[in-house]
């Protein structure tokens, strides 16, 4: 179904858009839990990047001021 031919109808636009919604939803709702401390049961403290290496507030403020 072409766009110029679901927007000439309120009502299949409106499905349209709650299946939009729908998915958005479906996806977002599948994403991983934060990882927890098997011993306590609480969310992990430190968070690390994608090569496994912490980092803090002030490695994020350095990024933040590098931009310009």
């Amino acid at each position: 179904m072409g766009f110029s031919r679901l927007f000439r109808s309120r009502w299949a636009a409106l499905f349209w858009s709650a299946g939009v919604l729908w998915t958005a939803y479906d996806i977002a709702n599948d994403a991983p839990e934060p990882p927890t401390n098997a011993d306590s049961g609480t969310v992990a403290t430190q968070p690390t990047d994608a090569a496994g290496a912490a980092f803090d507030a002030h490695d994020l403020a350095v990024l933040a001021n590098a931009g310009g």
